[in-house]
């Protein structure tokens, strides 16, 4: 009797996906048309899978499915270029670029795939970015240097509609015909940035969305001219007069008075419109713009419905879009307790006010929008202007409090400097996600503020080391007569009780947390709670008397604590979640210098270096050498260099014995 079949062994094998046989984008225009729809569902089910598990950038990369397959189906890469804005919707491109499998499956992981564009993650990756509106101006040198060489490849830009918000993209649209006579831009309009779109573009590309009127007329008369002949010639005579009088007829686009022929509203879920349109635009002998409206989120219903909240987040349940990790008993976030305290602030004095470039929950403005709408202001992406637009402010006697993640304030630099530092203006810069981005990486880290901050005449510079600092640092930068800067980490705070009053901070005051003599330990920020831990091992494990400071203020300095130090410790060791070229620790030495004294310092911090992106800062401090482990052993070493350098300083000063 023969046994029973082995139903598992019989059953047949599952069907290889089709966005399985796709490792590169030769293999997407291999696959029928009719496939294409298929293969933009299996991908946005990747994303799901992908992003759910690692967090990233979810509703962005969802809603532009159909048109990176439609991009990969009518150019070349990595011959023809793709330039996109923020690259943070890059995940499909990925995808069709060979990318996929466990590497991609670790997106924003240590060892998996960044969650932005890089250049030296993939030929296909032109360009890499990370802060928003650098798309047009990229692709636009690299179209103008196309032209210089005499070659033939195709360049795209991929813009979002916030983009426009920025002063970069306009600068570069008005150098597009000045430039180049090949350009193809696309604009993903979707109505968001992070937060839902302001201003009078925004408010222009609604308009042009809700109407087809002049993409009609424009078709119907070009065909009729076409069709005559010397046809060509009179096209030709037809766009110049157009451009001249078609507001007598119907509105223009932006884009066409800059001289970019503009097509659109185009459905940017509709494969087969989408190809015909790119190829178009591909085969056209001038900068040509196509307005592609796309739905953020689109396959996710929570994505959809949040679209705020799903621009990015951690890890989330797929089903009900609810953020894994948190619930009762988590400590409050930075931006949370920064957002109700200045309420508080802004409730007791209606001269304060709280501007944000874009970003009102991740900053905490939120909270400022709902309680006091009156009081707030959202200037799209526009860094520069919202410092700007503060110093004005201030010299009507208002209280601008600015809320910029330390990255993107770097792009407001000038006006920190030429128009407020100047003229002394009282601006609060408060800087969130100072220190690392873990999973966003070298873009998103704030690394570098206290650096290009330092050296500003009358700047006020200060670190929390808990949520305690913070509201009192809230309240000694609104009373400072000057600019102020805080800065603070992303995440949840220590978890301490509010505390009942705030007070001012003693400008210039630090505070000692520990004391103790052979070696103090200058900490600055939350890295105060990894100086604790450093002197504890120090203490119990080599029987050293180990103090530590929490400085509260980079700018200026507590000197006369600081020296005092400096003339009895054996060792100063400075700590902070920055690098260290021109950081905290610069500061320290070059005090410590400046009074002539010569105590060893041992400055620990981030190298010299972009820091790339990883599961967790614990996986980033590991691999820096800032871990807890590394950093005593650091420290260790130091000592015993300095036991070995006094142990040989020692025998060359001993009276010497001549032989007679």
């Amino acid at each position: 009797m023969n046994p029973p079949a082995d139903s598992s062994a019989s059953a047949s094998p599952a069907p290889l996906r089709l966005l399985d046989q796709i490792r590169s984008p030769d293999d997407v225009k291999g696959l029928c048309v009719e496939q294409l729809p298929q293969l933009a569902q299996e991908i946005r089910e990747e994303l799901i899978h992908v992003t759910a598990k690692n967090g990233g950038h979810v509703g962005p990369n969802l809603g532009v499915v159909e048109l990176t397959i439609a991009l990969h189906r009518v150019f070349s890469t990595p011959k023809d270029k793709f330039v996109f804005d923020v690259a943070h919707q890059g995940y499909i491109h990925k995808l069709l670029t060979g990318r996929q499998g466990e590497f991609f499956r670790k997106i924003r992981q240590s060892g998996g795939a960044s969650g932005f564009l890089a250049r030296d993650e993939s030929v296909h990756d032109a360009f890499g970015a990370g802060h928003a509106g650098t798309a047009l101006s990229a692709a636009l040198g690299m179209a103008s240097a196309r032209d210089l060489k005499g070659t033939n490849e195709h360049v795209v830009a991929l813009c979002g509609d916030a983009a426009f918000t920025c002063g970069i993209t306009l600068e570069a649209l008005n150098n597009v015909v000045a430039s180049t006579k090949r350009l193809v831009v696309i604009l993903n309009d979707n109505e968001w940035s992070i937060a839902k779109n302001v201003g009078a573009i925004a408010k222009s590309l609604t308009r042009l969305s809700t109407t087809r009127t002049y993409n009609k007329v424009h078709h119907d008369i070009e065909k009729f001219f076409l069709g005559l002949p010397g046809g060509p010639d009179m096209n030709r005579l037809w766009h110049k007069w157009k451009r001249e009088t078609k507001d007598f007829f119907v509105e223009s686009s932006l884009f066409e008075k800059f001289g970019l022929r503009y097509i659109g509203p185009i459905d940017g879920h509709n494969l087969e419109e989408l190809i015909k349109n790119l190829e178009f635009a591909r085969d056209t002998d001038t900068p040509v713009l196509l307005h592609v409206i796309t739905e953020k989120g689109r396959g996710l219903e929570a994505a959809r419905a949040h679209p705020e909240k799903f621009h990015g987040l951690g890890a989330f349940d797929p089903t009900t879009g609810e953020a894994k990790g948190g619930g009762p008993g988590t400590p409050p976030n930075y931006q949370d307790i920064f957002g109700k305290e200045l309420v508080r602030l802004a409730t007791a004095d209606k001269r304060i006010v709280g501007i944000t470039a874009a970003m009102p929950s991740g900053t905490g403005l939120n909270h400022l929008a709902a309680a006091l709408p009156f009081q707030f202001f959202d200037v799209g992406i526009a860094e520069e202007h919202a410092a700007l637009f503060a110093a004005g402010l201030a010299t009507q006697g208002l209280k601008p409090v600015v809320a910029i993640y330390s990255t993107f304030l770097q792009r407001a630099y000038d006006p920190i400097i030429h128009d407020v530092a100047l003229q002394r203006l009282p601006v609060v810069f408060c800087m969130d996600r100072a220190g690392l981005s873990p999973n966003d990486g070298a873009t998103h880290h704030g690394l570098f503020d206290i650096a290009y901050l330092r050296p500003v005449p009358h700047a006020l510079i200060m670190a929390p080391a808990n949520e305690h600092d913070l509201t009192d640092m809230m309240a000694t930068a609104l009373a400072y007569d000057g600019p102020a800067f805080i800065r603070y980490p992303r995440g949840a705070s220590t978890g301490q009780p509010a505390k009942s009053s705030r007070g001012l901070i003693p400008l210039g005051r630090a505070e000692v947390v520990r004391p103790g003599t052979d070696i103090v330990i200058w900490a600055i920020g939350t890295m105060v709670a990894d100086a604790l831990v450093l002197a504890e091992s120090l203490a119990t494990q080599d029987g050293l008397d180990v103090g530590v400071v929490n400085a509260r203020f980079v700018k200026p300095l507590d000197r006369e604590l600081l020296l005092r130090h400096a003339g009895n410790a054996r060792l100063i060791v400075t700590l902070e979640d920055h690098v260290v070229t021109g950081g905290f620790g610069s500061a320290v030495l070059e005090a410590i210098s400046d009074a002539g004294l010569s105590v060893p310092l041992e400055r620990l911090g981030w190298p010299d270096a972009f820091i790339g992106h990883g599961s967790s800062q614990a996986a980033l401090r590991e691999a820096h050498g800032l871990s807890p482990a590394c950093m005593l052993a650091r420290v260790r070493r130091r000592l015993v260099s300095l036991t070995k350098s006094a142990a040989a300083a020692s025998i060359h000063t001993q009276p010497q014995t001549v032989a007679v």
